[in-house]
């Protein structure tokens, strides 16, 4: 049958969490369907962050953060696409993301853990930040031994 899916479910204790993998000949609606589907599975348990841009409110997927920080008093989300700006606290916004996905590395920012492309740790103690996007940010010494843990699993 032609709109059947094959699903093949591996369980591997290297992942920690799920991850889909789609393989087909072309993106189709059903495709887009089935990427919509896990998507607001995902979204029930971490909600998106509601977030300005210019006059418009933007519910953004937290998969798409970049990095949240802090700036002129002022609490911004960064994406591929675009730059946020969020009426809430740092700590209030870290209350809504997935502790799985985020991680705090100075008081004035958190990172996505899926977005960074890798991590400078330094001889002198610091951890250095490369996203995806080409961004970096410097981690705090105080928060220097969370991410090594986090790091080595």
């Amino acid at each position: 049958m032609r709109d059947m899916v094959d699903i093949d479910v591996v369980i591997d204790e290297k992942y920690v969490d799920p991850k889909v993998t789609i393989q087909t000949k072309e993106r189709t609606d059903q495709v887009e369907n089935i990427i919509n589907a896990i998507e607001n599975v995902s979204d029930t348990d971490f909600p998106p962050i509601t977030a300005l841009n210019g006059e418009k409110i933007i519910l953004l997927s937290q998969r798409d953060i970049i990095r949240a920080y802090t700036q002129d008093r002022k609490v911004m989300l960064q994406t591929e696409e675009a730059l946020y700006v969020v009426k809430k606290t740092l700590a209030g916004l870290e209350e809504l993301l997935n502790p799985k996905r985020f991680i705090r590395i100075s008081q004035s920012e958190i990172v996505n853990l899926y977005k960074v492309k890798q991590f400078d740790i330094n001889i002198v103690g610091t951890i250095g930040i490369e996203f995806e996007n080409g961004t970096k940010s410097w981690a705090a010494r105080s928060r220097v031994r969370a991410i090594k843990e986090l790091i080595r699993g």
